[in-house]
C-alpha cells in the first residue's frame, strides 16, 4: 500500500498547483469526469481515505490521557486531558474531526458513479466504509453524541446540524462492520499489507462490543477471528523486522523519507529525544514479579526490594520501559542521578518521571545511529493478543469461568515469559477481573488502549486522581543482574510529577471543541460539565 501514498501525494500536489480546478478540472485533478476511469484511479483515491486515518504517534500520546503516561509539554495536547483541566476552549487533542470521513463519503459517492468495466469495486467500497466506521468509533467513544454524516453536503450551511444520539452512531458502526466483514478479504499481497481486512473489521466490532459492555456479542465476534496467532517473543514483536508477523491484524503503515514516523518525542534526552510521552510510576508498579506475585505480595515474601525494584520482574517491563540501571545504547540509564543528562531537573527534554518508553524503540538500542526521526516502523492498531484477552474478559463478565478463559490468559502470559495463571489463587470472577485488568494494562502499554479501559471499567476517578509521583532518586550500582542491567539503590524521596483530577461523569467524555461550536451552534449543549 505504501507506493500509493506516494502517488496520492503527487496527485494532491498537482491539484494544489491549479488556481481554477474548481471551475474547470485540470488534467491531473481528481475530478469524477476525468479521474474515475481505471482501477489505479480507484486505488489512488482510496489511499486518500487511508492517509492519516490513524496516527501511530497518536496512539502513543493517548497513553497520557490515562494513568500509564505523562505528557510533559502542554502544547502537544495531552497534558490537560491527563490532569483533568481540559475545557471546550482548550480541548487539547480531540477526535472531533470530519476530514477523513469527508474523504470516505466523497470516495463512496464517486465510486457509485464510476464506470470501470470488468472491475469489481465492492472490496474498495468496503475498505472506505471500514475507515469511516473506525473514525466514527473514535468520535463516539471520546465525544458521545456526534453528527452522523454519510453523504457530504453541497453547501456549508447544510452542515450546521445537531448531534445524533450516540446509540444511533453505534448502531451505524455495527451495521457497517457487520455488512463488510464478509466482503473484505482475509489478506492481501505483501505490498498491500495494512489495508482493511475481514480480521480488522471483526477486531473493531469486537472492541466496540466490549467497550459498551455487550459481552456475549464481543465473545462471539472474538471467537470468530481466525488466521492469526501470537508472535513467539514479546520483546521482538515490536521490532521493524517483525512488523508483518502473524499476530498483527492491522497496523499504521510508515515508510522512510515518504510517510515516516518521528520517534524524537519518545526517546530520552541523552538519545536526542524530548521525553514528551513517558511512563508513570503507577505503570511500572503494575508489572508483577517474574514468579507471578504482585509487588505488594512480594514485599511480604521478601521477593521485592523497593530500593532495587526492577530485579526479577515481568519481562514485559524491560521490553516496554527504560528504567534506571537498564542498559540502553551501551550505557546504563541513570535518570536517578542528579548529574546525569537524563535526570528530570537536568533539561526540559528529560523525563519528569524518571522513565522513558522502550516499546517500538528497542531496535534503536541496537542501532543508536539509526534515523529515529525518519522511521518506517509500523505501529499496531489491532493484534491477536487483544482477541485472547477479550475472550477472557467477556467470559469473566458472563460468569463462564472455565478452561477456555484460563487458556486465553495463559497464552498471553506464557508468551511473555510469565507463569500461567494460578487456578487456586484466581478462582472467582472478582479475582480474575482484577488479574485481567492488570494483564491488559501491561500487555498493551503504549498502544493507546488504557484510557478507554479505565473509563469503561469506571475506575478512572480512583486511578487518575491525586498526586502522581515518579521514580525514587538514588544511584546506579556497578553490579549487574542476570539480564545485564545494573542494580540500583533508590533510597531518596520520589519525584513529584503533578496533581491530577478526574471528575465523573464529566471526564468520561472529551468536550466538543469551542472552535467547532462557533462554526455550528447546533452542536450545543456540550457534554456534561463543559
Amino acid at each position: 500500500m505504501k507506493i500509493y501514498t506516494f502517488l496520492f501525494l503527487l496527485a494532491l500536489t498537482a491539484m494544489s498547483c491549479s488556481e481554477s480546478f474548481l471551475d474547470v478540472a485540470p488534467k491531473d485533478a481528481l475530478s469524477p469526469s476525468t479521474f474515475w476511469k481505471t482501477e489505479q484511479d480507484v486505488q489512488l483515491a482510496l489511499t486518500g481515505c487511508y492517509n492519516g486515518f490513524e496516527s501511530g504517534s497518536g496512539l502513543m500520546y493517548r497513553e497520557c490521557g490515562s494513568d500509564n503516561g505523562y505528557n510533559n509539554f502542554p502544547w502537544e495536547g495531552w497534558t490537560n486531558i491527563g490532569n483533568g483541566s481540559v475545557t471546550a476552549a482548550n480541548p487539547g487533542s480531540n477526535y472531533f474531526g470530519y476530514s477523513t470521513i469527508y474523504r470516505c463519503n466523497e470516495f463512496l459517492t464517486s465510486l457509485g458513479e464510476a464506470d470501470i468495466p470488468g472491475i469489481d469495486l465492492t472490496v474498495y467500497e468496503a475498505q472506505a466504509r471500514f475507515i469511516r466506521a473506525y473514525k466514527y468509533y473514535q468520535m463516539v467513544v471520546n465525544h458521545g453524541d456526534v453528527p452522523l454524516i454519510t453523504v457530504n453536503f453541497d453547501h456549508p450551511d447544510e452542515a450546521k446540524i445537531p448531534r445524533d444520539p450516540k446509540e444511533t452512531v453505534i448502531k451505524f458502526i455495527e451495521d457497517e462492520l457487520t455488512t463488510i466483514i464478509d466482503i473484505l478479504p482475509e489478506s492481501y499481497p505483501q505490498e498491500d499489507f495494512g489495508k482493511a481486512t475481514k480480521g480488522a473489521a471483526q477486531a473493531l466490532l469486537m472492541r466496540m462490543k466490549l467497550y459498551y459492555g455487550k459481552y456475549q456479542e464481543a465473545l462471539t465476534v472474538a471467537k470468530s477471528i481466525e488466521g492469526y496467532e501470537l508472535h513467539p517473543d514479546y520483546i521482538t514483536l515490536f521490532n521493524p523486522d517483525n512488523e508483518q508477523n502473524k499476530e498483527v491484524i492491522m497496523s499504521v503503515q510508515y515508510t522512510p523519507d515518504l510517510y515516516s514516523l518521528n520517534y524524537t518525542p519518545f526517546l530520552p534526552n541523552g538519545s536526542g529525544g524530548w521525553s514528551s510521552v513517558v511512563p508513570t510510576q503507577q505503570l511500572v508498579d503494575s508489572y508483577e514479579m517474574a514468579n507471578g506475585l504482585t509487588i505488594d505480595e512480594a514485599l511480604v515474601t521478601g521477593d521485592y526490594d523497593p530500593q532495587n525494584p526492577y530485579k526479577d520482574r515481568d519481562p514485559r517491563l524491560r521490553a516496554t520501559i527504560i528504567y534506571p540501571g537498564q542498559m540502553w545504547q551501551g550505557e546504563p540509564y541513570r535518570s536517578v542521578e542528579k548529574d546525569d543528562v537524563n535526570h528530570y531537573q537536568k533539561a526540559n527534554n528529560s523525563s519528569k518521571t524518571g522513565y522513558n518508553f522502550r516499546k517500538y524503540l528497542n531496535y534503536l538500542n541496537d542501532a543508536p545511529d539509526a534515523q529515529y526521526w525518519n522511521s518506517g516502523a509500523d505501529i499496531f492498531i489491532f493484534r491477536y493478543a487483544e482477541v485472547l484477552l477479550t475472550i477472557a474478559e467477556a467470559k469473566i463478565e458472563l460468569g463462564q469461568i472455565d478452561d477456555e478463559l484460563y487458556k486465553a490468559l495463559d497464552d498471553v502470559r506464557t508468551r511473555a515469559g510469565m507463569p500461567a495463571v494460578d487456578r487456586v489463587k484466581y478462582n472467582t470472577a472478582d479475582q480474575l477481573r482484577m488479574l485481567l485488568q492488570n494483564e491488559r494494562r501491561v500487555e498493551f502499554a503504549m498502544e493507546g488502549l488504557r484510557r478507554d479501559d479505565i473509563i469503561r471499567w469506571e475506575i478512572a476517578p480512583q486511578v487518575m486522581s491525586g498526586i502522581h509521583k515518579g521514580v525514587k532518586e538514588g544511584v546506579v550500582l556497578e553490579s549487574q543482574m542476570v539480564n545485564g542491567d545494573h542494580n540500583v539503590l533508590l533510597d531518596q524521596p520520589q519525584i513529584t510529577v503533578e496533581t491530577r483530577t478526574f471528575e465523573a461523569p464529566k471526564n468520561y467524555l472529551l468536550p466538543i471543541p469551542q472552535s467547532a461550536i462557533d462554526k455550528n451552534p447546533n452542536l450545543l449543549p456540550n457534554n456534561t460539565g463543559f
